[in-house]
């Protein structure tokens, strides 16, 4: 359906977007074109819906050479593209049903014909409820289905999407890409410029991948990134280990037990069971002699000893302070004054030894009667 033949594009500024690129898409086919910002993938859709021409090299649409058409005949050309953007494209003070009727009038399509187009392709993606409603009343995702049911009213061959989910989350861009899905398994060509990894990776459809104006990767049923691209270690045989100076890798067994015909055996999947009874008639013996797989030489566990069982303690109980243990007030008060009397004589005494004065010796009465008087 659509051929390029060593398309070139070089703009009045000199940038070269596109250098030498050959291609050939056949009808009912549904490819993305990806590729790094700058990389030339946008000049390449615009030479095919001659929004740009190319500086050499020519492209084909059904064998039809539209390189040198003349701009008369532009009009037929995009009757049978229907084209999707990323912003959008609509006309505020339209409702969605007159958006999508403007393209079929623009394109010549009977009146009466495009009012049952435009049912139709609202029915299709899902807005027939929304027919009355202006743009700015709907969300991105419902906004980017107008543009689609717009680019479907003239019944095209070909559906060209520059970037149709880079303004949407991920859960709408996958139903808008699901329904491109749709639309292409009808029978229409779909071409997908994208920056969705994910959703790539996910559809597996042919992937044309565009760097510095050349195709670097065509290819069926891929992914964003190639698997060629993916370096993967090779491992390191003998000569190499030889070459580094190291010995060849010694095999390595689990074990000499002659139960285990094969490492294999030592999988989960092992009669455990089998392997304690083959065991049982060749017991293993360790070099201690300290241990017999199968006739153990290990000392019976001593009884358990009984332990008496101790008797909790209530947490509400507690411990009282017997009345005997308390305190005299009496006994302490004298105790108190005997101290300050030995104090008061024991000063009074030193200070005779310094005068040298011996105090007369004066008896007084009974202290502890006084004190018992004062009380």
């Amino acid at each position: 359906m659509i051929h390029y033949y060593n398309v070139k594009k070089t703009y009045k500024s000199g940038v070269e977007a596109l250098k030498g690129v050959s291609f050939e898409i056949e009808t009912g086919e549904f490819v993305f074109v990806i590729g790094k910002s700058g990389s030339g993938k946008s000049t390449l859709l615009k030479c095919m819906t001659k929004e740009e021409d190319p500086t050499e090299g020519k492209v084909t649409i059904d064998n039809f050479d539209i390189t040198h058409m003349s701009r008369a005949l532009i009009p037929v050309l995009r009757r049978n593209i229907g084209m999707i953007y990323q912003d959008f494209r609509l006309i505020e003070t339209k409702t969605v049903e007159e958006n999508i009727a403007f393209v079929g009038e623009v394109v010549g399509i009977p009146k009466k014909s495009l009012n049952q187009a435009v049912k139709i392709v609202l029915n299709v993606v899902g807005l027939k409820d929304k027919a009355n409603t202006y743009p700015q009343e709907l969300s991105g995702g419902e906004q980017q289905r107008v543009a689609i049911a717009r680019a479907m009213v003239n019944n095209p061959k070909l559906i060209v999407a520059d970037e149709p989910t880079g303004n949407l989350d991920p859960e709408t861009s996958e139903s808008i890409m699901a329904l491109l899905l749709e639309i292409n398994r009808s029978g229409t060509t779909v071409i997908v410029c994208t920056h969705d990894s994910n959703m790539v990776d996910r559809m597996k459809q042919r992937v044309i991948e565009v760097e510095d104006g050349r195709i670097v990767r065509d290819e069926y049923r891929s992914s964003y990134t190639s698997e060629e691209d993916t370096v993967r270690p090779s491992p390191i045989d003998d000569r190499q280990l030889a070459a580094a100076g190291m010995q060849e890798p010694v095999t390595i067994s689990f074990g000499d037990d002659p139960a285990f015909e094969d490492d294999r055996d030592y999988g989960d999947d092992y009669d455990d069971e089998q392997y304690i009874r083959q065991a049982a008639r060749k017991p293993i013996v360790h070099e201690d002699d300290s241990f017999v797989f199968g006739e153990s030489k290990v000392e019976e566990a001593p009884a358990e000893v009984s332990v008496p069982e101790l008797k909790a303690v209530p947490e509400e109980a507690e411990t009282e302070v017997p009345a005997e243990t308390k305190p005299d007030k009496k006994a302490l008060k004298a105790e108190r004054k005997a101290e300050k009397k030995a104090a008061k004589a024991a000063k009074a005494d030193k200070n005779d030894k310094k005068s040298n004065v011996r105090a007369p010796q004066v008896r007084f009465p009974d202290l502890d009667i006084l004190e018992d008087d004062d009380e």
